[in-house]
């Protein structure tokens, strides 16, 4: 595995816990179309983020790990733009932030792909 992807499985852990013990910043990020609450939206990417770091960790299970890190990184990729859009009057700085994990995505959904694949 190469970098980016041996990085995935603490990266999603990582972020994972933070939706549980400090969901505020998360719960703001959540397109306010979506239905229900953004508490709820929060709690569920938490968890999924938390078993795709399980799943990834092992080797047995590893393939099931990328294919859900592909999938989890596409689908809270509405959130990333949401928030670039969001903190458009914030300082330069987060700005730019908050602009740059829009394309970041691309590489660690490629790299996460990649692990499904079987290519390292």
């Amino acid at each position: 595995m190469n970098g980016i992807q041996k990085a995935l499985a603490p990266v999603f852990a990582t972020a994972g816990a933070l939706h549980f013990i400090k969901p505020q910043p998360f719960d703001s990020i959540v397109p306010p179309q979506l239905p229900g609450s953004a508490r709820s939206y929060t709690y569920a990417s938490g968890v999924a983020e938390l078993a795709t770091a399980a799943l990834l960790a092992t080797k047995r299970t590893r393939k099931a790990g990328g294919f859900a890190a592909a999938a989890l990184l596409t689908a809270v990729w509405p959130a990333n733009v949401y928030m670039a859009q969001l903190w458009r009057k914030k300082p330069w700085y987060l700005q730019i932030v908050s602009i740059g994990r829009v394309p970041l995505q691309i590489p660690l959904i490629r790299a996460a792909w990649g692990i499904y694949k079987g290519r390292s």
